[in-house]
């Protein structure tokens, strides 16, 4: 009878079961589809006539492709004749391009996205899948371009080549030295001799980037390299290995760690280029730091340094390894002596500006152009380089200095780049001129949005980009004076808004203490029903590097987050405290204290929404985020375990004594162990708080990842199994921080942990996301 009674009961549980299962929800393929849509690979194909990257010839003239409903149009601008024609003749080209190649092509398809003009602008050159052609306009012929080559050609290293100012040698690394090409014959001479492993020339590694391009800023005459030798040998090794099968391969590079006795360091050296000589500067070796970010070539070139226009002197800023402290030097190039011109110490973190260098060394008359956040905001300020005394502020006011774009020493003025000067939106970009003395500051850029700038090669133009997150710009060429001269693009949004693409809200909300503005963006269902009650997903990127939003222009989609909200949620992006371009308060707000991770602005910002917006269900609030967002949504789902009920964790630096030592040491500070065997880091951890886990908590990591190893996961993982707490992981055994070709596989993973777990629902089976490119780029 016991039996009998078992079994009832049993099949009870599973009729009452199967009903439940029955009752969700359930979202299709064709649901995960329409979501699909509204991913960046099909929503940027239908906007046409975009921001203008100019790509400037001589006396200023420029060209620039812009995408069109049929394809793709070349422009070619001329600003002192206020022209804007076609480049060439598209149809006459793509003609000869088919009768050439043996291959149909189309003048409004062409299947290439960059050129070349010869100096006489009479020859265009091109690449279509690899292969070399050029075009002869005065013809209207296309040949391979080998039977025109004056010479050997270009090398097949040529992507880590950096070319001399004259564009007659390319330098390079080999061996740990640095050598130089000629790039007519192809000869290539050594400069150095005595490099060695880990004590190579120019080499790149940060610990967390590493590349085989050399690190290094040509004189102006090409006749010396400014560059370093790079001192890894007593640095601390990472280590991952490889998933295959049979024996696995070991990765290893030099990764030192906060607290770390050794850490990679530059011995700074000028490269005479003929005959080749090494002039060693007579200071200490530095740290391996910069004063825009953790790594000595974040701009995309050595930064930090600035050469005289003769190449006679090299100025150069040190940075400490906590960034506290920061040297302006200038070395004579021909001896190696070195001159301190002045030092600025700062109580937590030094930066110069965001994006670019903000500091100019101008020799001719004995002064420097210096950034700091001395009064809070960040300001241009006009030194004497003889005495190392301030002359004056040459911008004030509360707004952040972001760019130095030109410096105009004939007329003594200064172009750049700033935010939250004007109205509205403190994070857009606007364009401004100003005298050194300070005096006669000029908006250059109008139109209410967020600016992007391109100058000519002589600054008497530039070309301007704008737009909003909700609102679709344009582009414009103007004067030095911000005098308009030619209207050159209006985006077309029409075939993307036919689809039925709806833009972001922008939202403002208070910080957690009642007194800042936070700024972000809300998305929400195309097909939104005000009287449904949907959870909310906080997507976070909490810095303090950088933020949520990221570009503030105009963009068809950003992440999943309108993907995301198709299949039944709120999304919303919130720039909390604790990031830049704002005021230096703002921004360090959690300073030493990494572990905030602006997540009490985050929670605050959501409960002012959704007093605001009754359709938001704060009972179903969900988060996630990648990098230092994955090491956010694990400390929000441990410190907030009552707010936060579903979490997806990617690549997290959960524990930053786990991650590089430059990212630590400038925003925490110096590793300091006190006598108890306690740190100045433990707090940030987020491993000793996972038993306060509550939700559903999914952790995601790259196996070979070389940014943030994943051992910063696993601790997590490990803490969580010891108090007994379920959660999911997902494992990429090959993959690198950002999971590459992976990635469609983890958002289709994500939408299905939020699908189920938030919304109640059931995803479809095992969804194949299908990315697919512009098919206005010609396959290239």
């Amino acid at each position: 009878m016991h039996k009998y009674l078992l079994a009832l009961t049993a099949g009870a549980f599973s009729v009452a079961a199967a009903a439940s299962a029955q009752s969700l929800p359930v979202l299709t393929a064709q649901d995960y589809a329409r979501a699909e849509r509204f991913l960046s690979y099909n929503t940027q194909p239908l906007v046409d006539r975009g921001p203008v990257d100019p790509n400037w010839l001589a006396n200023d003239r420029f060209w620039y492709r812009v995408l069109t409903a049929e394809g793709s149009e070349f422009v070619l601008v001329d600003p002192a004749r206020k022209t804007r024609t076609p480049a060439f003749d598209h149809a006459r080209l793509a003609a000869a391009l088919s009768a050439a190649s043996g291959q149909p092509y189309q003048g409004a398809r062409l299947p290439f996205r960059s050129l070349t003009f010869s100096p006489d602008e009479k020859v265009i050159s091109f690449s279509v899948k690899g292969k070399d052609w050029q075009y002869d306009a005065a013809s209207g012929q296309v040949r391979p371009a080998a039977a025109s080559a004056e010479g050997p050609g270009a090398s097949p290293n040529a992507a880590n080549e950096i070319t001399s100012p004259d564009g007659r040698l390319a330098a390079y690394i080999k061996d740990n030295n640095l050598w130089v090409r000629d790039t007519k014959t192809n000869q290539a001479t050594p400069l150095t001799t005595d490099g060695a492993p880990n004590y190579g020339y120019a080499t790149d590694n940060a610990g967390w980037t590493h590349s085989d391009r050399p690190v290094l800023q040509w004189s102006p005459d090409s006749r010396k390299i400014a560059t370093f030798q790079q001192d890894q040998r007593k640095a601390s090794d990472m280590y991952l290995v490889t998933t295959n099968v049979g024996r696995p391969t070991l990765k290893t590079w030099k990764y030192p760690l906060p607290g770390d006795k050794d850490i990679v360091t530059i011995e700074r050296v000028i490269v005479e280029v003929s005959p080749a000589k090494v002039v060693r500067l007579q200071v200490p070796p530095d740290p391996h730091r910069g004063s825009l970010s953790d790594d000595i070539s974040s701009s995309g070139t050595f930064d930090d340094v600035d050469w005289a226009p003769d190449g006679s002197q090299l100025a150069f800023v040190s940075t400490s390894r906590d960034h506290k402290q920061e040297k302006l030097r200038v070395a004579d190039a021909a001896t190696g002596a070195v001159r301190e011109v002045f030092t600025e110490t700062v109580a937590t973190q030094f930066e110069s500006g965001q994006h670019a260098i903000n500091w100019r060394y101008l020799p001719k008359t004995k002064e420097a152009i210096w950034y700091s956040e001395r009064d809070n905001w960040g300001h241009l300020y006009r030194y004497d380089a003889a005495t190392g005394q301030v002359k004056n502020l040459i911008t004030k006011g509360n707004f952040v200095v972001t760019q130095l774009l030109r410096v105009d020493e004939q007329k003594r003025q200064l172009y750049f780049v700033a935010d939250g000067r004007e109205p509205g939106n403190p994070y857009f970009s606007h364009f401004y001129r100003v005298g050194l003395d300070g005096k006669g500051l000029k908006l250059l850029t109008p139109e209410a949005g967020n600016h992007r700038v391109e100058l000519s090669p002589s600054g008497r133009y530039f070309v301007d980009s704008y737009s909003q997150p909700d609102r679709p710009g344009a582009s414009v060429l103007r004067d030095a004076d911000g005098k308009l001269v030619a209207a050159l693009e209006k985006t077309d949004i029409s075939r993307l808004t036919a689809t039925g693409w709806k833009a972001p809200t922008p939202i403002t909300v208070k910080d957690q203490d009642g007194r800042d503005d936070l700024y972000g963006l809300m998305f929400v269902p195309t097909a939104l029903d005000p009287a449904k009650k949907y959870p909310i997903i906080n997507y976070i990127y909490p810095g303090p590097q950088g933020g949520g939003v990221g570009n503030w222009s105009f963009s068809a989609a950003r992440n999943d987050n309108q993907a995301l909200a198709e299949l039944g949620f709120v999304v919303v992006v919130i720039e909390g405290s604790c990031n830049p371009l704002r005021s230096k308060r703002f921004h360090d707000a959690c300073y030493g204290h990494m572990e905030a991770n602006t997540l009490a602005d985050q929670v605050t910002g959501m409960r002012q929404l959704a007093q605001k917006y009754p359709y938001i269900d704060l009972e179903r609030a969900g988060i996630w985020g990648h990098s230092g967002g994955g090491y956010a949504t694990a400390a929000a789902m441990f410190r907030y375990p009552d707010f936060f009920k579903v979490g997806i964790s990617e690549s997290g630096n959960h524990e930053n004594r786990n991650y590089e030592d430059d990212w630590g040491e400038r925003y925490i500070g110096l590793l300091t162990t006190n006598p108890d065997g306690t740190s100045n880091y433990d707090a940030q951890a987020n491993a000793p708080l996972a038993k306060n886990l509550k939700g559903k908590l999914m952790l995601a990591h790259g196996l070979m990842d070389d940014n943030v190893p994943s051992s910063n996961t696993m601790l997590v993982a490990e803490a969580l199994i010891k108090a007994n707490k379920s959660f999911d992981l997902v494992v990429f055994p090959n993959a690198a921080h950002g999971y590459g070709a992976l990635s469609p596989y983890m958002m289709r993973r994500r939408w299905d942990y939020f699908v189920q777990n938030l919304a109640g629902a059931t995803p479809p089976h095992d969804y194949e996301m299908q990315p697919k490119p512009d098919p206005r780029n010609g396959g290239q």
